[in-house]
C-alpha cells in the first residue's frame, strides 16, 4: 500500500509540475483593452479621421469623412427603399456588417451578422440556408472555390476558378420580385475540399498606404534583399498601368476606389460606376449569365450606385451638400482614405519593458523583414496634409510572399499565385479577433505557427522564434497585442 501511495504522490507531483509549466508558458494575451485603436474619443460606431481632417482642413474634408462614414453603415435593400441595388447575390447588406471590429472600418466583429441573416429578415429562410461554416461567433467570411467542378461533381484541377461564391440570394424577399436563384453548391465544395475562405481586411490608415510612391516601396524591397533568411517577396502589379497594387489579401487592388467598387459589386451585388454590370457566379458567367428575372431588380437601370446629380441633403452648409454628391463608392473610398491609423499602446499588455523587449526581438529574429515597422514616407497629398510626407507604421512591406502549403489557398489574383499573400499590416492587431486570411484562428500564437510549412519564406524566422525562451516569446506576443 505504501508503494502505491508513493507512486500516487509522485504522479500528482509530476502532474503539478506539468500544469505549472503549461501555466508559465507563453499565451496570447487576447484582444487588448483600452482606447479603441488607441484613439481617445473613438467609439464603436465613430472612428476618428486623420488629424488635419478632424480640424476640417481643407474646409469640407470633415463633412466628406462623416458622409462616407454614414454611407458605410447604410443598410442596402433590393428595391423600394433609400439604398437600392442589393443582390441578386450577396454576402452582406452593409459595409459595416463585415468591417466593425473594434469600430467602423475594421475587421470581423465578435458576433457574425452573416449567421443572423434569416433571423433579421435579410434573406428568406425558405429560399436560403446558412452554410455550416458561417457561425454566430466565427468570422464574417467570403467563400471561393479554387477549381470548377466537372459535370459529375468531381473537382477539375485543370480548370482554376477562384471567384467569389456569394453566400445568399435575394430569392423570397418581398422586394425581389420573381427572381429565384439557387445558392452555390457549398455542401459539395466542403465534401471535396474545394473551398477556401477570406475574411475582411481592416481599413484604418489605408489612405497612407495608398499614398506611398512606388519608388519608396521599391527602396524598402531593396533594403531587405540580402536578409539571409530565405525571404524573397515581390509586388503585385496593376494590369492597366503596371504600378504596384496594394489592397486585399493578395494586393490585387490598386486603389481604394477600386477596392470599394469591387466590394460593393461582389459582396453586396450593387453595380456602380467602376463595376457597372450585374455579377453572376463564376460558373454562371461562363454559361448563360443571370436570368432576365434577376436583372434590374431596383427598377432604376444601371449602374445602381451613381453620382448624385441632384443631392437631396437640406443644409445651410455648402460642404455638407457637396459631400452628398459623389457616388457611394467614392464616399466609401474617401472615408477609408481619411480614416486615422491605429495608435499602439505603450504599456498594454504586459507592461512597457515587455513590449519594448518584444519589439526588439521581433526585429532580431527576422519578423521585421516582411513586417516592416515603418516605411518613410508618403508622397505629397492633394487631399489633406495628414496624408503628406508621413511615416507609415503599418508593419508591412506591401509585398506578396510565398507562405507555403499550410496557408496556400490555390487562388491566383493578378501576379500573386496560390500560396502568395500580401504581408498583412499589423497596426491595430491588438484589437483584432480573427487572424490569417481565412480567419482560421483567434489565437495569435497559432497564427504565428501557421507561417511555417513546406515552401514558406517564413520558415527560418519561425525557427528563430522557437529558439527563444518562453519569456521572450511572451514578450513578442505582448508587443504584437500592443499594436
Amino acid at each position: 500500500m505504501r508503494r502505491v501511495r508513493l507512486v500516487g504522490v509522485l504522479i500528482l507531483f509530476l502532474g503539478a509540475l506539468l500544469c505549472a509549466s503549461i501555466t508559465l508558458a507563453q499565451t496570447d494575451p487576447g484582444v487588448r483593452g483600452g482606447a479603441i485603436n488607441g484613439q481617445a474619443g473613438a467609439t464603436p460606431t465613430s472612428p476618428l479621421p486623420l488629424p488635419s481632417v478632424g480640424q476640417n482642413s481643407p474646409q469640407g474634408s470633415l463633412e466628406f469623412f462623416q458622409n462616407g462614414l454614414g454611407r458605410f453603415q447604410d443598410v442596402e435593400v433590393v428595391s423600394g427603399g433609400a439604398n437600392n441595388g442589393l443582390g441578386p447575390r450577396f454576402n452582406m447588406n452593409s459595409c459595416v456588417g463585415c468591417h466593425a471590429q473594434p469600430t467602423v472600418g475594421g475587421s470581423s466583429p465578435a458576433t457574425n451578422p452573416e449567421a443572423e441573416v434569416i433571423a433579421n429578415g435579410i434573406v428568406n429562410g425558405r429560399d436560403n440556408m446558412i452554410p455550416p461554416f458561417i457561425t454566430a461567433n466565427g468570422p464574417t467570411r467570403e467563400v471561393r472555390f479554387p477549381f470548377f467542378f466537372n459535370s459529375n461533381g468531381s473537382v477539375n484541377t485543370n480548370a482554376p476558378n477562384g471567384g467569389v461564391e456569394d453566400l445568399y440570394t435575394v430569392s423570397g424577399r418581398a422586394d425581389a420580385g420573381s427572381c429565384h436563384l439557387p445558392q452555390p453548391s457549398f455542401a459539395l465544395a466542403v465534401e471535396t475540399a474545394n473551398i477556401i475562405f477570406r475574411v475582411p481586411t481592416p481599413t484604418f490608415g489605408a489612405g497612407l498606404v495608398e499614398n506611398l510612391d512606388d519608388s519608396t516601396l521599391l527602396a524598402v524591397q531593396a533594403a531587405a534583399a540580402n536578409n539571409g533568411l530565405g525571404i524573397g517577396g515581390t509586388f503585385n502589379h496593376n494590369g492597366n498601368d503596371g504600378t504596384i497594387s496594394r489592397f486585399g489579401w493578395k494586393a490585387q487592388n490598386k486603389s481604394l476606389e477600386t477596392f470599394a467598387g469591387e466590394a460593393y459589386n461582389v459582396e453586396m451585388g450593387i453595380t456602380n460606376e467602376i463595376f457597372p454590370q450585374e455579377r453572376p457566379l463564376p460558373g454562371e458567367d461562363q454559361a448563360s449569365g443571370l436570368p432576365a428575372s434577376c436583372l434590374n431588380l431596383s427598377g432604376t437601370g444601371y449602374p445602381e450606385d451613381t453620382t448624385n446629380f441632384a443631392p437631396t441633403v437640406t443644409s445651410s452648409d455648402p460642404a455638407a451638400v457637396n459631400a452628398s454628391i459623389p457616388s457611394d463608392v467614392v464616399a466609401f473610398a474617401m472615408f477609408m482614405r481619411l480614416l486615422a491609423p491605429p495608435i499602439p499602446s505603450q504599456n498594454m499588455p504586459g507592461g512597457a519593458p515587455s513590449i519594448t523587449s518584444g519589439r526588439q526581438l521581433f526585429g532580431s529574429i527576422g519578423c521585421a523583414v516582411c513586417h516592416t515597422p515603418t516605411i518613410q514616407s508618403t508622397q505629397n497629398s492633394n487631399f489633406t496634409t495628414s496624408l503628406a510626407n508621413q511615416p507609415v507604421n503599418a508593419f508591412s512591406d506591401i509585398e506578396v510572399h510565398h507562405m507555403g502549403a499550410r496557408l496556400a489557398d490555390n487562388v491566383s489574383q493578378g501576379g500573386a499565385g496560390g500560396d502568395q499573400f500580401r504581408t498583412a499590416p499589423l497596426w491595430g492587431l491588438g484589437q483584432r479577433i480573427f487572424f490569417l486570411h481565412d480567419g482560421r484562428t483567434t489565437n495569435l500564437l497559432r497564427a504565428i505557427e501557421a507561417h511555417s510549412s513546406d515552401g514558406s519564406e517564413a520558415n527560418e524566422v519561425i525557427e528563430n522564434f522557437h529558439a527563444l525562451s518562453d519569456a521572450q516569446q511572451q514578450n513578442i506576443l505582448n508587443f504584437l497585442r500592443s499594436l
